[in-house]
């Protein structure tokens, strides 16, 4: 008879379709981002991104709390200062905000979660570049090294379990390991962004951060169209002694997520950045999607992919339905 194969057998019930997944997507697979801004009073939503806020020092430390009650596996921490120089300085400034959020949040939450940090310069730096610039106005891959090392010895000192190098300097794994087990951090953790090409979707992220770049960060950050440099730039940070590797955006390059992922010896993590997420709650305040049903697809599809841990701002929200 035909037909003789009938795949749809195993699809008839909801039991059966949860006994044959081939994909699973748990709480403890999410790292939520999060921002803290120096001098605010209050939250202060970022437009571009509905629900997703600059906390204060106070409101931060609930929302982390929250977070990890829902089971999300870690939070990834950025800062926002209200002074910004041409070396980023608050960066290093052990009382800068980034690092004062940091010793928050390791004194509230202890080892209960995965504490990481954003080890770049953007933030802090008044010409919005991942680097210090030289006297061309090109950003100085070396000069930027040595102060990487130094941000990231201030953050492990300030309590983060795992560092998150984002610049796209050459050399940025390595020179961080060894600043970190020169002074006694050798079970701090290196997430390398190893893959980050220079995408349109990051422009919600600039308000997020209030991002004082002109121009763009091609000179540092991958051309979309290539993949073969994305494998040696992870291999590269494999080398170096990368922990874990990125891979971000996340949807526009769910191919290289599984390249990474089948050449990785590491857990390999993907970020579904600031536009993946406007687009998605775009659609679904105007009525077009459903919205709960999207953010579930969109983030089964990148673990399907290959990803063993996804940061999201949907993390604690889609923790919470997940459990």
């Amino acid at each position: 008879m035909f037909p003789e194969q009938r795949p749809r057998r195993l699809r008839t019930t909801p039991a059966m379709r949860r006994l044959v997944s081939e994909t699973t997507l748990r709480p403890r697979q999410l790292i939520l981002p999060m921002f803290v801004a120096e001098g605010l009073d209050a939250p202060r939503p970022i437009a571009s991104m509905p629900g997703v806020v600059q906390h204060t020092r106070d409101t931060l430390r609930k929302a982390a709390v929250e977070a990890v009650n829902a089971g999300v596996g870690g939070l990834m921490l950025f800062g926002v200062p209200e002074k910004r120089d041409a070396q980023g300085s608050g960066a290093v400034d052990e009382n800068g905000i980034l690092n004062v959020a940091l010793r928050d949040l390791r004194s509230e939450l202890g080892d209960s979660t995965v504490l990481m940090a954003d080890t770049c310069l953007d933030e802090f730096t008044d010409h919005g570049h991942c680097g210090v610039l030289d006297a061309d106005g090109v950003v100085d891959n070396d000069a930027t090294l040595r102060l990487y090392a130094d941000m990231a010895v201030a953050q492990a000192e300030a309590g983060a379990h795992v560092l998150g190098p984002s610049g796209m300097m050459d050399g940025q794994v390595g020179v961080i390991r060894r600043a970190l087990d020169e002074v006694g951090h050798s079970e701090t953790a290196i997430l390398a962004y190893s893959i980050k090409y220079a995408s349109a979707f990051y422009g919600p992220f600039r308000e997020a951060v209030d991002s004082q770049l002109k121009g763009d960060r091609k000179t540092y950050q991958q051309d979309l169209g290539n993949a073969r440099e994305a494998m040696r730039e992870l291999e590269l940070d494999l080398a170096e002694g990368a922990d874990m590797v990125m891979v971000k955006p996340a949807l526009s390059y769910l191919d290289i997520i599984k390249a990474a992922a089948d050449l990785s010896p590491v857990p390999v993590a993907a970020y579904n950045i600031s536009g993946e997420y406007a687009m998605v709650e775009a659609a679904a305040a105007n009525g077009w999607i459903e919205r709960e049903r999207t953010v579930l697809e969109v983030l089964t599809s990148i673990r399907r992919a290959g990803a063993d841990m996804i940061l999201t701002y949907w993390a604690a929200e889609a923790a919470a339905w997940l459990d």
